[in-house]
Formats: structure tokens, sequence, C-alpha cells
């Protein structure tokens, strides 16, 4: 068969999209293969907020943060707590990963006209000792479009090539396994889907209508991981995070589509896959009051201030504050026995500290607007979109009480499961330790300490005040659950992006990145992210696979 191109991606998401762009560059031929209709194009990155990973930026400068290479490394190793004979690769790629967020990342951004937020988000703030998991200073920063704005320069890029006659798009094309021949990848074959109008993110129809082979010097598997199947999810579930929720209480943070399949093909090829039981879920999630797929759930990105509860109505330990340790407060909830947990606030540090995952749920930012920015972010009330949730979504409580609201509560739970005097008693005590500028109360503190961060007191941090003080209603309530998301494991690969084999040889030919390669090397997070890594593990990825594959055309 004769060869249809230099390089075949799977996945049309970021990093296919970013390794494709690198073939063009450097002035080779490329066919895009998905199994979605055109209208997803782009992926999970065009749903999320669009937040990227940098060190010692001139934005985090401008608001006096002092960050360096070595204070980013010692947060990542921190957090990642490399452990296994496997992470050889991973610790590698982080390392790698780490210098180009330290570097050449910002700049080779800006010249494709990727443009960030002036506020750097403080993300996985830790509230542990100085090595150990968090990040010691804000590096989350925006990007001023959100997930779109950093799809697009890539995928104009793609169109160009398509406009060129040196790249193709080819949608409804499942690959179903990997062509390999004399030990090499050599091209992809698989299934040809009927054409569906489903709208992005909804689920296409599986309809058979034809099949496919395609050949090409090396192909990049860039399918991402398994966040969109609760099955699955639920079988790598490792054993030290406790019993995996009930399917029915997962809710989905990514569309089906994310279903892993490229994942098990590819180890059918020879390619080793390594640190599958890590994963990157999410605590706070809601279900989505529109939901674009089954069991949608949107995730609040929370300050640090409300008070949070298990389903019992007992206090979270220290640090499991909100936004502190997303991985530690899952663990912890997960030997609860229970598949929820509940936010405690008021009305005041909802409209401040609430925001919400999602392109589509910041407009403004995604439609680069800054007149309805300012007013979102710097105006009186909540933004539209958390509005919108406080009265529709069905996990959120609004009382002008506390006893209305902890009947609420109740009302809201399994039978004989909280206990509203024990949640009264734990929201007494933690509103009089604001009788004095100084206590023992670790939240408190650590919501003092953030106001000191200028980024935190403009737009992200309330001023600490008594739950339970009327004169501060109204009260909220959100029943928080698991909100699957990231794959940090996966196909391990050397520093080129090379797929290996079960005996640590690169595969001739074949080829990962993003999710499906755990964002570089078969998981450069090690167990955790300290958040902003993951676009930006699909950017680093696709470029260093685009780039090797040119090179060794």
């Amino acid at each position: 068969m004769p060869q249809n191109s230099d390089a075949i991606v799977i996945g049309a998401g970021l990093a296919g999209l970013v390794a494709a762009s690198e073939l063009l560059d450097a002035g080779r031929t490329v066919v895009i293969l998905d199994q979605e209709p055109e209208q997803s194009l782009g992926g999970q990155a065009w749903w999320s907020f669009g937040g990227l990973f940098l060190v010692d930026s001139p934005e985090q400068r401008r608001l006096g943060v002092h960050d360096s290479l070595e204070l980013a490394r010692q947060d990542w190793f921190g957090s990642a707590e490399f452990d296994r004979d496997e992470d050889d690769w991973a610790e590698q790629w982080a390392e790698a990963y780490l210098r180009f967020a330290a570097g050449e990342k910002r700049e080779w951004l800006r010249e494709k006209g990727v443009r960030f937020f002036p506020v750097v988000g403080w993300a996985e703030r830790g509230g542990y000792t100085a090595t150990g998991h968090g990040n010691s200073v804000p590096r989350f920063h925006i990007t001023w479009g959100t997930g779109p704005g950093v799809v697009e320069p890539f995928l104009s890029r793609v169109r160009r090539g398509v406009a060129e006659g040196r790249a193709e798009l080819r949608f409804r094309h499942r690959v179903d396994e990997l062509i390999v021949r004399d030990g090499a990848v050599v091209g992809a074959s698989g299934t040809l889907l009927a054409p569906d109008a489903a709208e992005r993110g909804a689920a296409s129809n599986r309809d058979a209508v034809g099949d496919f082979a395609l050949e090409a010097s090396a192909v990049i598997v860039a399918a991402g991981g398994i966040g969109g199947d609760p099955e699955l999810v639920r079988a790598a579930w490792p054993d030290w995070l406790g019993e995996a929720p009930a399917a029915e209480n997962l809710l989905a943070g990514v569309p089906a589509h994310v279903d892993g399949r490229m994942l098990d093909i590819s180890a059918d090829a020879g390619a080793r896959l390594v640190n599958t039981d890590r994963m990157w879920h999410y605590v706070e999630g809601v279900a989505n009051h529109s939901p674009v797929w089954q069991r949608h759930g949107i995730r609040i990105l929370p300050g640090p201030s409300s008070v949070w509860l298990d389903a019992t109505g007992a206090r979270l330990p220290v640090p499991l504050f909100p936004g502190f340790d997303t991985l530690g407060t899952l663990e912890w909830l997960r030997k609860t026995g229970h598949d929820h947990s509940w936010f405690v606030t008021t009305r005041q540090v909802a409209e401040k500290e609430f925001a919400l995952s999602g392109s589509e749920q910041n407009p403004d930012l995604t439609d680069k607007h800054v007149g309805e920015l300012l007013r979102q972010r710097l105006g009186s009330g909540a933004t539209d979109p958390v509005e919108r949730f406080l009265h529709d979504g069905e996990d959120f409580l609004v009382a002008d009480t506390l006893d209305e609201l902890l009947d609420r509560i109740e009302q809201a739970s399994p039978e004989g499961v909280f206990d509203p005097e024990a949640a009264r008693a734990e929201l007494g005590a933690r509103d009089r330790e604001l009788d004095n500028r100084f206590g023992k109360d670790a939240q408190i503190s650590a919501i003092r300490d953030a106001r000191r961060y200028l980024g935190d007191k403009l737009i992200r941090v309330a001023k600490p005040h008594r739950v339970t003080d009327p004169a501060n209603g109204p009260l909220v309530a959100v029943r928080l659950r698991v909100l699957t998301r990231k794959t940090l494991g996966g196909i391990q690969t050397d520093l080129q992006a090379r797929a290996l084999d079960a005996d640590g040889a690169p595969i001739p030919g074949l080829y990962a990145v993003g999710e499906a390669a755990g964002f570089g090397g078969g998981g450069m997070h090690g167990y955790r992210s300290l958040e902003g890594t993951f676009l930006g593990g699909c950017l680093f990825s696709g470029r260093v696979a685009g780039r090797a594959v040119a090179a060794s055309l």
C-alpha cells in the first residue's frame, strides 16, 4: 500500500493539532483522523478554562510574585512523589517540561497570538511543608479566549495546511488497529462512521458505513484518556484511593468520546502502558443545569473560604481546604463511605470566590469581551454563569437562616447521614476563631495569607467573616460529587515522544502525545498535578513529537 502522507495523527484535540502544526511548519504532509464529527474539532481543550502553568512570567512579576525554575521544580517533584521504576521517563519529561514552562513556552505562544489575563491564579495551594504538594506561588495563567484561544493558532495552521494540500482532516474515522509490519508501525486501519450532526461534545452515532486503511512513515497517537467512560474509571481506580464512587454518582467532566480506545490498541501494537491507576478527578463537581453529554458535570474552581463538610456534617481536616489538595481531598472523602460532600458558605463568598471550569462557563473571557469582563469580574454580585447555577443548579441550596439551610441539606441527603447539629457545632467553632485577628484555625489563617497576594485580594478571596451571622446572609450550600477528568498515566514515551515497548525500546514509527502518553513519558505529573499543566502537557508533547517525526523523515 502506498503512503498517504508523511505522518498520521490519531486525534484532533490540542496535542494532535500541535503535532500536525509542527509537521506542516517543517514542510511535511499529515493526515489527521478523528472518530467524531467536525463539530468537536479541538477535543477537550476547547471546553477548558484555558489555564497554563508558567514560571517566572511577566504577569507574575507585575503582581509581586517571585518565582523560579528551582522553586517550580521543588513544587513539582514534591507533588509528583515519583516512586516507581517505570517513572524513569516520566521524571525526565517533568524536568524537560519545567524548563519549557520557565523558558520559551510563553514567548512561543505569544508569537502565535496567545495572550493572558493579567491576574495569575493560585491553584493547588498545598498547605503542607515546603517540600510537599502544592504551588508555592500563583502560576495558573488564564488564556485570553480560554480553551478555544489556546486551540485557535494550531487549528488555523492545520486549516492553512489543508488549503495548501499538505494536510487532511478526516472525521468519522475510528481507528481500530495500528498496522504493524516487520516490527514497525506503518499506518492505521479502522471503521468509517456515518455522518452525524450532533453538537460539539454530544454523543455521536457509531454506525459503520465502511472501512479504511492508511499508511505513513509515522503514526502519532493523540486520542486522550478514559475520563468519559465511568466504568473504565472505576476499573482503573486504585485501592489506595478507597472504593470508587458508584457509576451513577460519578459526574463526567469530559464527553463520552474520551473513551481510551487507543490505549489498548497501542498496547496491541506493542506499546507499554504504565501508571494507569494514576488519575486526576475533581472533588468539587456539580451537575450541569444544561447538560451537553450524559452526566455532564462542571467543576467549581473555589477560593479558599467555603467551609467543607463531609456527608455527615464533619469538617474536613487540615489542609483539605477548597483549592489546596485535590488528590488528598479525594482520598480522604473516599474513605468516608459516601459519594458526596458539601460546601457551606455565604453568598458573599460565592459571589467572589466561585468560578466555574470551562470555556462555555466564562463567556467574557472566551469571547475576549473587555467590557463584559469588567462587569462580570469587578462589578457587584456573582458572574452570570454562577448566578445561573445558584438559581437552577440541582446541587445548590440557598437559605436566609442557618436553621433553614441545615434543614435543606438534611432533606437533600440520604436518610440518617447528615447530622445538622454536628454541622452547626463545626460552623460555630469556626466563627468564634474570627473574634481575634489571630487564632488557631488553619483555614482562616490561610484565607488571611491568601489576601496578602494582590490577585487574590482583588478578585478571588473574600474578606473573612462569620458564616453564622445573619447579617452576612443569605447562606449557600453546594452538594459536591466526584467529577472525572484526566488520566495521568498512559503510553510510555522517551524524550522524543517515541512509544516504548515492554523492554524500553522505541517502537519504530509509533509516537504518543497528550493524555494518551500521560502528558509525556507515561505520566510526567506522577500522582498529582499543579494545574495548568494538562493543556501545557499537550502543547509540549505535541511540539516534541511533531519536531521529532519531521526530523526523522
